[in-house]
């Protein structure tokens, strides 16, 4: 090898990789900017996460995968820095400090970025991410679901059992329907018949008619957030709380349907 040139563990490219495109990357948070360069930067928004630097689009800020090159909107990607001894640290809430480096929110991204060790050119620096990231991310994606139903339930935004859910629904009132991954198909169809005919009702009445249904977490997943061993059926009034949830269970969703591609494929 030519003592002159640095691997690709090293952070540079090799012979036939192309170049990091720098639309995958950013800077960093605004604050973050703004310490670094001793002031405020001009045309920064008041936002603290790492949007700032990001083209708009339709749905907010829109980032380039660093693995696939396809450009999303930044809520629905996975945002990477690196941490003190150079690992690599997901950045789930897309505030902490330092480069960040974007990621579609799948299996095969992720696993495309480790083998072919781009977290390394993008920091160009030595990195040596961990063979189980996806693993890492779908369990932080996990607990951060299950984090915010618990304080949705809290809050008094959520509710669990069938016919609390369809009282919610009844009322029009459920704009998220989450139903457990594993639990029975004939509850989940009533309930999803239900929403499905509220809509219809809301929408003829001049209401909005927009309410969504997610299935990815399993029942004991979202027992715990009721402080149950298991739940099959909740559902969340307007809020926040909704809001946010239905957006890392978007993420979430990227990650366990690859995964279970994955393993039917495994199993052929």
């Amino acid at each position: 090898m030519n003592a002159g040139r640095q691997t690709v563990e090293d952070g540079t490219t090799g012979a036939d990789d192309a170049p990091i495109d720098p639309a995958c990357l950013d800077d960093g948070p605004p604050s973050d900017r703004r310490g670094r360069s001793g002031g405020s930067s001009h045309g920064s928004s008041d936002r603290s996460d790492a949007s700032g630097d990001a083209p708009e689009g339709p749905g907010g800020p829109i980032r380039k995968c660093l693995a696939t090159g396809a450009r999303k909107p930044q809520a629905e990607m996975i945002r990477f820095v690196l941490g003190p001894e150079g690992e690599v640290v997901p950045d789930l809430a897309q505030r902490l400090p330092g480069r960040g480096m974007w990621l579609s929110a799948d299996l095969g991204s992720i696993k495309t970025a480790c083998a072919r060790n781009l977290f390394a050119k993008a920091a160009r620096a030595r990195v040596r991410p961990p063979a189980d990231l996806h693993a890492r991310v779908e369990r932080l994606l996990t607990r951060r679901c299950i984090d915010i139903l618990s304080l949705a339930r809290r809050a008094g935004e959520a509710v669990t059992g069938f016919e609390k859910v369809r009282a919610l629904i009844a009322r029009g009132e459920a704009v998220l329907l989450v139903e457990a991954a594993d639990g029975a198909e004939d509850g989940r169809r009533k309930l999803s018949a239900a929403l499905t005919a509220a809509r219809a009702a809301s929408g003829a009445a001049g209401g909005g008619g927009d309410a969504a249904i997610v299935s990815t977490l399993d029942a004991a997943e979202i027992g715990e957030a009721f402080g149950r061993d298991r739940a099959v059926h909740a559902a969340l009034s307007a809020g926040g709380l909704a809001r946010k949830l239905a957006r890392e269970m978007r993420r979430l969703e990227g990650l366990r349907a690859d995964a279970g591609a994955d393993e039917a494929g495994g199993r052929r």
